[in-house]
């Protein structure tokens, strides 16, 4: 969970008398003096604290929550309590959910985080006294930043909340270009797409995109926001592409890609274009349009060349490999698959050499060359063994161990159609001793 940082904020009179007593605060009055009865809590501060009002003894009496509430009502933010008030209502009922069906929601009630109250208090009631005065901008700055404040696993549905606030206040803010505009959108695509509803996300980066079109307008951290736009929709349509060609929708999935395609060269990104060029030859050849795939794949290729990027260079040449190899042309993929051996080699990527020495050994073993079969195998094997990756390991051990079978068969067969005594006494010793039968020439 994240941890708010204090706010540099003078709190509400009731709000800072109430919080004196909280058990996080360092204050020298014991817990146990507090949960008294009533009226043990009366006589305490009566002897203790003479001379409080009684809205000062309310203040200790009531929980900071409520203290909270009340100062939020009593100052006239009429609208943040109310929002307050319903926010914490569905806390509650999450939390409730959550007992319900018997799950360990780590999540501490809304009163015993004060800090989190303190956010809502400084920040809704700067928003609604923006509101009044009609400075939306700054409407949008202190929601935004309320948005920020609850930006972690266990908050989201906060941050959703206030995404969605900022989307429908950035419409009536009209001096900065739409750049307020441009940022909701943003985020209102992200909690769609955090939420699985791609179409949504994709509509949402658009708009996002179209706004950023031309502009030079940067983030936060610097970054440009139209190139943060092309990479969101590039993520968004390779995610819809994904589900298009599990549906076996390839017509559409390209379609998709090609677009993501031509944002990618709009953002001026280099590898952001090779990226999109990837995936495209990816879905070219699901659908079995072999040599356009080639076409896209070996600009990817060019791509990664030109960045030095020897890990997208090796990525290309296995997507490029898998090809061939559709296309039958398997000698052309050994060289390919030779040469994503030595760049994983070179650059210490061990998986990528157990995939492509996996890709090296079946192919051999389909063409019926079983010694360089149970090589690439073998290969594949004793780097799993290195990495300790037991499934992988396994998966390894049954290619290589067929392989093996595969080679020892060979040699057996020839033995016997060779009908002469020499061979059938070296099956005979064979049988006994149950070691490797080395190939005869």
């Amino acid at each position: 969970m994240t941890t708010l940082p204090p706010l540099p904020m003078t709190r509400p009179k009731l709000a800072a008398l109430a919080r004196k007593k909280l058990p996080c605060s360092p204050g020298k009055i014991p817990r146990s003096q507090l949960i008294k009865e009533k009226n043990d809590i009366d006589h305490y501060l009566e002897v203790n604290f003479k001379g409080l009002s009684k809205e000062e003894v309310a203040a200790y009496r009531n929980s900071y929550k409520k203290n909270i509430c009340v100062d939020m009502l009593r100052d006239g933010y009429h609208k943040s309590f109310t929002e307050l008030f319903a926010l914490m209502e569905q806390w509650d009922q999450l939390r409730e959910a959550a007992r319900i069906r018997s799950l360990s929601w780590l999540q501490k009630p809304l009163e015993e985080q004060p800090d989190k109250l303190d956010y809502f208090y400084h920040y809704l009631t700067r928003a609604e006294a923006a509101e009044r005065e009609g400075s939306f901008e700054e409407v949008y700055k202190n929601l935004y930043s309320l948005a920020c404040c609850f930006d972690n696993s266990e908050d989201k549905w906060v941050r959703n909340h206030f995404y969605e606030r900022c989307f429908k206040i950035a419409q009536f803010i009209k001096i900065d270009g739409g750049k307020r505009e441009a940022e909701a959108h943003s985020h209102m695509g992200l909690l769609y797409e955090e939420d699985g509803q791609l179409l949504e996300a994709a509509e949402h980066y658009e708009a996002f995109h179209q706004l950023t079109q031309g502009r030079l307008w940067t983030d936060e951290t610097g970054c440009f926001l139209n190139l943060l736009a092309c990479e969101s929709l590039l993520r968004t349509y390779r995610l819809l592409s994904d589900k298009m060609l599990e549906n076996k929708e390839y017509k559409q999935a390209i379609k998709i890609l090609i677009k993501a395609s031509e944002i990618a060269k709009e953002g001026n990104d280099r590898k952001m274009e090779g990226e999109a060029c990837y995936y495209l030859g990816l879905a070219y050849m699901s659908a079995g349009e072999y040599e356009t795939a080639l076409t896209v794949l070996d600009t990817y290729s060019q791509i990664s060349t030109d960045l030095n990027d020897d890990l997208s260079l090796g990525r290309a040449y296995e997507a490029i490999a898998k090809v061939l190899q559709s296309q039958g042309k398997t000698t052309e993929a050994i060289n390919y698959l030779e040469k994503v051996v030595k760049l994983a080699r070179n650059n210490f990527q061990s998986l990528d050499i157990v995939r492509a020495s996996t890709m090296l050994g079946d192919i051999y073993n389909e063409k019926g060359l079983y010694n360089k079969a149970s090589e690439y195998f073998k290969q594949a094997f004793d780097t799993t063994v290195a990495l300790m990756n037991m499934p992988l390991m396994d998966e390894t051990k049954v290619h290589y161990g067929i392989a093996k079978a595969h080679q020892m068969m060979l040699a057996m067969n020839n033995c016997i159609e060779s009908e002469n005594i020499t061979n059938l006494d070296y099956l005979l010793s064979w049988k006994e001793n149950r070691s490797d039968i080395e190939p005869q020439p």
